[in-house]
């Protein structure tokens, strides 16, 4: 079974992160694991959490990142990752006091089987950001760890100066952290596309691979572009590539590593032949994490999905299609140590 993805969700108290969560869980079909530091404080809609799973993971004690090594995390994890959940996801909310730095960390070196990290959120109060978190000639430290930012609250900015705000917040992000994928939105809503896959709509259609974003066909048709602008809501856009055959791994590591503009994750399953036989892989990147596991035994031809905000589809399209291209011999032999160090990087 693929491992299921947790995604870190922190910001300061007040920024919208339970907000952010609460909007998440209503998507529909999706099954989502939650763990919480205070079940109480946190006011995550308890109905919304029930709803997906028996009951959520609550951890005692405060903030999360301060956890001794033997308690609460692993375990909480360990009980939501359990095949017969079914999970799409687990999403940990973190306490205000967190340090994304810390948190990720724990994710990513978790000795829960079955896990990866799905990347960590970051939610900003536009409003407010600059008197209660940024206020330093240094960005803060945990800009350097966040994978997504969202800036939140933008209808509490000025209209005149909402453009301003979020263009000088993203840049203070990106002092630290160039390649982070910032969107704006109102309310905390994202496009949950972002952030996880939903296992019960890629079955109830029939396909192996990943599930197909609700995306306006006509107007990607016209001029090749995703019209989400960035502060607008980060509406997700997607670019499918197939094929059939092995693929040349250095090809497809060349896109994970160096993705599209606009490119916040990618997924999909493919071949590579080494020596004479072949070999199927399951890619998953959010951000600059790249986990590359075994394929499931019923995985069949190539798939690989890029998803994102402000895609230039063509663009995206021409480079995932590349990276799917077969090759008429067994892979190259530099291009298969680059995959299996990744692969053994993701156990």
């Amino acid at each position: 079974m693929a491992a299921v993805p947790v995604i870190v969700l922190t910001g300061y108290l007040g920024a919208g992160k339970t907000t952010l969560l609460n909007h998440v869980l209503r998507t529909p079909d999706a099954r989502i694991g939650v763990v919480i530091n205070d079940f109480g404080e946190l006011n995550v809609d308890a109905a919304l959490v029930t709803g997906q799973i028996d009951e959520p993971a609550s951890i005692a004690g405060g903030c999360i990142c301060c956890l001794p090594d033997e308690g609460g995390l692993d375990e909480a994890l360990a009980k939501l990752a359990d095949p017969r959940l079914r999970l799409d996801a687990i999403i940990v909310e973190a306490s205000g006091l967190a340090e994304p730095v810390a948190v990720g960390r724990m994710i990513r070196f978790s000795g829960v089987d079955n896990v990866r990290l799905g990347g960590v959120v970051d939610v900003i109060d536009a409003a407010t950001h600059f008197e209660t978190v940024d206020r330093d000639p240094t960005p803060p430290a945990r800009y350097s760890a966040s994978s997504l930012v969202v800036i939140n609250k933008l209808d509490q900015v000025g209209e005149a100066d909402r453009e301003s705000v979020f263009d000088r917040i993203e840049a203070r992000i990106r002092q630290s952290n160039p390649a982070v994928h910032v969107v704006g939105a109102v309310s905390a809503k994202i496009d949950a596309a972002l952030l996880f896959d939903i296992t019960a709509a890629e079955d109830h259609s029939g396909q192996l691979s990943l599930r197909e974003l609700l995306l306006d066909e006509a107007a990607e048709q016209r001029d090749g572009h995703d019209h989400a602008h960035p502060h607008d809501g980060a509406h997700a856009a997607s670019v499918t590539a197939t094929s059939t055959g092995d693929i040349d791994p250095g090809a497809l590591l060349d896109l994970l590593e160096e993705p599209p503009a606009g490119v916040y994750r990618m997924k999909g399953v493919v071949a590579v032949r080494a020596r004479d036989r072949s070999r199927r892989y399951l890619v998953n990147t959010v951000g600059n994490t790249i986990h590359i596991a075994a394929a499931p035994p019923k995985a069949r031809s190539n798939t690989l999905v890029a998803i994102g905000t402000g895609l230039d589809l063509d663009a995206v399209r021409a480079r995932v299609e590349n990276a799917v291209r077969p090759i008429d011999a067994p892979a190259p032999a530099a291009g298969f140590r680059r995959l299996q160090r990744y692969r053994k990087l993701s156990v």
